[in-house]
């Protein structure tokens, strides 16, 4: 690493601005004097602050984009191919510097950093064959003498509204392909982490995009609103929580704009009596404690079939919890786990104990004790601000001001790694995303109990099984009622040349994320009928005033 991570840049300095990104240069923020605190969260110190754009600057914004679109749709698909092939060259180029980026405003580990960097890639790899995937159908003599053929076509002015857990990766899923299609594109990213898709802005311009094609405008629901109800803006994709993106569903739509808004997540992974105890064990570590669970397909519940099999995974679990480490993302020897996003979304999780706890789930291990570097041996305070619920504003420790700012993560967003047993549905800690490194589980007698559990849960996104039984699989795949399902996988992501959603409150709109399903979304289908009648002289007939059927 070119810079020292126990001392960060940043670390007791003034806090930088950031602005937006317009008409391919940086902008600072109007001086309507909103803005919001960036925090390093393993330190708990702010870096950094951003200014949350006005009405009147998203709209600037927006016409900037709509006429650069103009001449930008008119440009030949493999010219716009290019640009993402160059786009591709310059982020393998900044890949760490991309990934300690996202480390130091998010605070996942470097490892896991690259590995978003590198998912985001893909979607890129996927758009740079754009020319093939324009190329629409062609039927020849329909009727006599008669041809037809469809176009895919611009939508014109897209946004991306994206959330803190993905900077990179999720913003990657949306704009390649709505640029690739011939789009512009505003991308309104998290303003809990934003550096990264201005970073983004910037390789694109030296990549080659044309000026005023892709715009990053930071700020809050003022922002969000006016994407919303703008009639220049024809195309709107979302990453967040269930009632966010419903939100953006209704508004979206009711001011007639396409809309894919991808919201929430309760996974479960039900773990077959044949299955390999100690594989599933690994995976679920992973997938319930990676990104501190701030991962929208995270494995935040277990089903176990059996008592036998319950007993067994959660022993095992406990044992691996008991030696978690949680520090420091870009700590030597990198951690397991990195601190969550902001105190107040810490607080929250360390609520949700507490809740579970009142609801009779049995807590077998407290994250809320865990030890990490520079802490005294408790992560965060038991009923901190902010406790069971989901829109806290309170500030809890940690905030900017409480710390030393001397590189001490005593200070940090830290919580450890929880499991809950004898989880019920109906509880809170099960119906409800917690969005953190807690893990529940949900016992089940046999595989029906186990299939109605998981199909009973109104989130639909990801689901595994873990089983050496192909029937068992087989049989999981069909029925389940989820959107994305992984067989000995716990987080089944497709690859980016298929497409990402899940069901019920998990997705609203028709389509999906990347993939075939983005390029339809980001195009408008035009189909041609042509006919080149022989005139008069020729035999040809005069007006013809019923239904034609070729």
């Amino acid at each position: 690493m070119a810079t020292d991570p126990t001392h960060p840049a940043g670390l007791g300095d003034t806090p930088a601005a950031i602005g937006h990104y317009v008409n391919g240069e940086a902008v600072a923020g109007s001086n309507n004097g909103r803005t919001a605190p960036i925090y390093n969260p393993a330190f708990g110190v702010q870096t950094a602050e951003v200014a949350l754009a006005s009405a009147d600057e998203v709209e600037a914004a927006i016409a900037n984009a709509a006429e650069a679109q103009k001449a930008w749709g008119a440009t030949p698909p493999l010219r716009r191919a290019r640009v993402m092939f160059r786009f591709k060259e310059l982020i393998e180029r900044n890949h760490d510097r991309l990934a300690e980026c996202i480390t130091r405003e998010h605070g996942k580990t470097f490892s896991d950093a690259k590995g978003e960097v590198i998912r985001g890639l893909e979607v890129v790899e996927f758009a740079c064959g754009i020319p093939h995937l324009l190329k629409g159908e062609h039927s020849p003599n329909v009727g006599a003498g008669v041809d037809s053929h469809s176009m895919q076509q611009p939508v014109g002015v897209c946004a991306g509204i994206t959330p803190f857990n993905f900077p990179v990766m999720v913003p990657l899923w949306m704009a390649p392909v709505a640029l690739a299609c011939g789009n512009s594109f505003i991308l309104k990213p998290s303003e809990k982490d934003p550096s990264a898709g201005l970073m983004l802005a910037e390789l694109l311009k030296e990549a080659g995009l044309p000026d005023g094609v892709f715009n990053v405008i930071n700020g809050d629901k003022e922002a969000v609103d006016t994407l919303l109800t703008d009639p220049r803006v024809g195309a709107i994709s979302f990453v967040g929580s269930t009632p966010i993106a419903e939100y953006i569903y209704a508004t979206g739509s009711a001011h007639g704009k396409r809309v894919q808004a991808l919201g929430g997540a309760k996974n479960h992974a039900v773990v077959m009596p044949d299955a390999d105890i100690e594989q599933t064990i690994d995976a679920l570590m992973g997938a319930a404690y990676g990104s501190a669970g701030e991962r929208c397909m995270a494995i935040s519940v277990a089903v176990p079939v059996g008592q036998d099999t319950a007993e067994r995974l959660v022993a095992g679990l406990k044992a691996r919890l008991d030696t978690l480490r949680v520090d420091n993302g870009l700590a030597d020897p990198e951690p397991e786990m990195g601190p969550l996003v902001t105190a107040e979304h810490r607080d929250k999780v360390a609520g949700y104990l507490d809740i579970g706890v009142a609801e009779g789930a049995e807590l077998v291990v407290d994250g809320r004790q865990a030890a990490y570097p520079g802490s005294t041996g408790s992560a965060a305070t038991a009923g901190g601000a902010g406790a069971g619920s989901a829109d806290t504003t309170g500030a809890g420790p940690g905030v900017a001001g409480n710390s030393a700012g001397d590189g001490s993560t005593a200070n940090g967003f830290f919580i450890g790694g929880s499991l809950f047993d004898h989880v019920r549905p109906g509880m809170r800690i099960h119906s409800e995303e917690i969005f953190g490194p807690v893990l529940s589980v949900v016992r089940a007698a046999d595989f029906e109990e186990a299939l109605g559990i998981v199909n009973g849960h109104e989130f639909a996104n990801g689901t595994a099984i873990f089983t050496r039984d192909g029937d068992a699989a087989r049989t999981y795949t069909e029925r389940v009622e989820v959107g994305m399902v992984g067989v000995n996988v716990p987080i089944p992501v497709p690859m980016a040349f298929h497409s990402f959603g899940g069901w019920k409150r998990s997705r609203f709109g028709i389509l999906h994320a990347h993939g075939p399903d983005a390029v339809r979304f980001y195009t408008q289908m035009k189909t041609v009928t042509s006919r080149w009648p022989r005139g008069v002289r020729d035999g040809g007939s005069g007006s013809s005033f019923s239904m034609p059927t070729m």
